[in-house]
């Protein structure tokens, strides 16, 4: 099944997995209004349609995404200056925040396969994603201080939990172009590729996890983002109870049956 959300984001759905595209090449992938509506309807619907059981968030062109666009984002400035009411920045609360929240609440793994440059909000997206495939000729950059912004689109929660407090203040204070190798060896890429490789390793990365065991998958998504945020006992809990959920499972059934007859098991993600 295949269908176009809208040009700006290309959306598509084959044997469970979701494959969103972020769309604007020439502009870089530039978040315009158009394609943050796009993006988080896109995630939502993937998030709702229990026939995904896994999600590949990519681009076309040379970059993943450059964040907000620019050129659109003066022009809403201008408008509302000289209206003197509304608020220039509403985008955070009615679109960011929004796929933030797809991407990290879904309960199915995401995988970002990222093509090229990831600044701004579009770092912030690729950081929320559960999994990172990074061409080798792709980079990342924070963005915000350099055009008098505050962090969104997550980043302040995720980059430090991935590479510490102290080097997330770093890249957010002096924002600018990290190389993949660099980001990999800061542990923000979980897959270095080469650039020509990248479609089809990021690819087989979300195709294995939509075959696998959703149910599992969906309480270890939910049990690291409890534990960055509660104690070791909280955790333990937690722990206890998505492992219930997990061990309730068709597919737990069907793996310890398959290693039992040294097979491999065929997961139906329930």
């Amino acid at each position: 099944m295949a269908d176009n959300v809208a040009e700006t984001v290309l959306y598509e759905v084959t044997d469970g997995l979701a494959t969103i595209t972020i769309n604007r090449p020439d502009a870089m992938n530039a978040m315009n209004t158009a394609a943050k509506v796009a993006l988080r309807d896109a995630l939502q619907s993937a998030a709702a349609d229990t026939a995904v059981r896994a999600v590949l968030l990519t681009a076309t062109g040379r970059a993943f995404c450059v964040g907000q666009d620019l050129k659109e984002h003066v022009a809403t400035l201008s408008a509302t200056r000289e209206a003197g009411t509304g608020n220039a920045l509403s985008t955070v609360q009615e679109h960011y925040n929004p796929v933030v929240r797809a991407i990290t609440e879904m309960e199915k793994p995401v995988v970002a396969g990222v093509n090229g440059v990831a600044a701004g909000a579009g770092f912030g997206f690729a950081l929320a994603c559960d999994y990172r495939v990074v061409a080798d000729s792709a980079s990342f950059n924070t963005s915000f201080a350099g055009v008098a912004l505050t962090a969104d689109s997550g980043v302040s929660w995720t980059l430090p939990r991935l590479i510490g407090r102290s080097r997330a203040a770093d890249l957010l204070l002096f924002p600018r172009s990290i190389s993949a190798q660099d980001a990999y060896e800061l542990g923000i890429v979980n897959k270095l590729v080469p650039a020509a490789d990248l479609a089809a390793e990021a690819l087989a990365v979300a195709r294995r996890l939509a075959d696998g065991p959703t149910v599992a998958y969906a309480a270890l998504k939910a049990s690291l983002a409890y534990g960055a945020a509660h104690t070791l006992s909280e955790t333990l809990e937690k722990e206890d109870e998505l492992q219930t959920r997990a061990g309730a499972s068709e597919d737990h059934t069907i793996a310890v049956q398959a290693f039992l007859d040294k097979a491999t098991p065929k997961y139906l993600g329930k």
